[in-house]
């Protein structure tokens, strides 16, 4: 079998697998701000696909999945300059789709998706048009996002060392630019968040990979190995590490840039795998296995996590709480004849998107989950209780 219907065959089951998802997941609150609230390009794109296929969770997490397989295929012809085995190449996708924040990503509606898309492609045209529009385009990421923010330093501090300080100008207006367009903020005093911040990161890609990678790109700047997904991977991380000592930071804006880095990580694996003889190859597959052991683990906990609220002793607490309940709440109130309730903002939102407006003429109270008082609504899964709440019919 050739190696592009290998690719097919592992982005058609991946899609599956993605859009068999979208049908045991709510939309969150934060998702609900996202397409309510201020006007955003991306919430355009949101909109869009809720016009072109209906006011649905397929509609809300298409863009998502698309952005997700568009990201798989750039990954396979970026990894051509560093990865010669179209097998080898095929096994970096087959990393990629399956690492825990590439999983997220494609399933919850932010930006990450589409800044690890936009990065992907940048790299991808740097070598194949011009630079005028080359240019145009960081032109276009500076207008609509802030996550691209730290592609412009990245690449002011790249064309900077390489005297080519014309394009490190533009890239300095870049950011000013987008910063003024969405702003930027350092705050705080220190607060120790530098732990949490590498915590996430090895959420994010595994323990494993996070620290390999992190290894890849100390190891590439020794040897003066460095081009310029390096300075923009390397950029993005040390910004990232530095400001965690003052405040909380969005790792997700900062993930998708250490992503870029995979194919270095890739080529540096296989290079060393391949220049040692095969009695001194083992640990390597070990190492290799591991890893994908590990992410093999993770993903499947986030396919079949609703099989983890049997382990959980607080539903609250699971890793999913925020995308379950609100879709399971807006059929009982249907089958009611329920179509406008009041209830705390969060859901109200949430409820909003299945077509639960707001009014005056019902109240939905939720109870806590440890509550003796009766229920009208209860929604559970197996044998754990995920929420419990009162409807109040109010007579004016």
């Amino acid at each position: 079998m050739s190696s592009k219907l290998i690719l097919l065959f592992i982005l058609g089951v991946d899609t599956l697998i993605l859009i068999f998802q979208t049908t045991h997941l709510s939309i969150s609150a934060a998702e609900a701000s996202l397409i309510y609230g201020n006007f955003s390009f991306f919430q355009l794109l949101i909109k869009t696909s809720l016009f072109i296929f209906g006011h649905n969770d397929f509609g809300l997490r298409f863009s998502m999945i698309l952005f997700h397989l568009l990201s798989a295929i750039l990954i396979y012809l970026v990894s051509k300059k560093y990865i010669a085995s179209e097998r080898n190449r095929l096994w970096l996708v087959l990393i990629f789709i399956l690492l825990p924040g590439v999983v997220s990503s494609a399933i919850v509606v932010n930006s990450a998706g589409m800044i690890i898309f936009g990065l992907l492609l940048y790299i991808y045209l740097h070598e194949k048009i011009s630079v005028i529009l080359l240019n145009t385009l960081l032109l276009f990421y500076a207008s609509i996002d802030i996550g691209f923010s730290y592609l412009f330093l990245g690449l002011a501090v790249f064309y900077i060392l390489n005297k080519k300080y014309q394009l490190f100008l533009y890239m300095m207006i870049l950011y000013i630019l987008n910063s003024i367009l969405y702003g930027f903020e350092v705050y705080g005093s220190p607060s120790g968040h530098f732990l949490d911040t590498i915590g996430v990161y090895s959420a994010i890609f595994s323990p494993i990979i996070f620290i390999y990678i992190f290894y890849i790109l100390y190891r590439r700047y020794l040897i003066a190995n460095i081009d310029m997904i390096w300075y923009i991977s390397t950029t993005a991380l040390l910004l990232s590490l530095v400001l965690s000592f003052r405040q909380r930071v969005a790792v997700e804006h900062f993930a998708p840039y250490l992503i870029l880095a995979l194919p270095l990580a890739a080529e540096s694996f296989i290079s060393s795998y391949r220049v040692r003889l095969k009695v001194y190859r083992t640990k390597y597959r070990l190492a290799f296995i591991i890893s994908f052991a590990f992410l093999l683990i993770n993903t499947l906990a986030i396919f079949f996590n609703k099989e983890l609220y049997l382990l959980i002793e607080n539903p609250k607490k699971h890793f999913t709480y925020d995308m379950d309940v609100a879709k399971d709440l807006a059929t009982i109130l249907k089958r009611r004849d329920i179509l406008c309730i009041t209830t705390n903002v969060n859901m109200q939102k949430r409820l909003y998107f299945y077509g639960i407006r707001k009014c005056e003429r019902y109240l939905l109270k939720e109870l806590p989950l440890n509550s003796d008082i009766s229920s009208d609504v209860t929604i559970s899964y197996k044998n754990s209780i995920l929420y419990k709440a009162n409807v109040t019919k109010i007579n004016n």
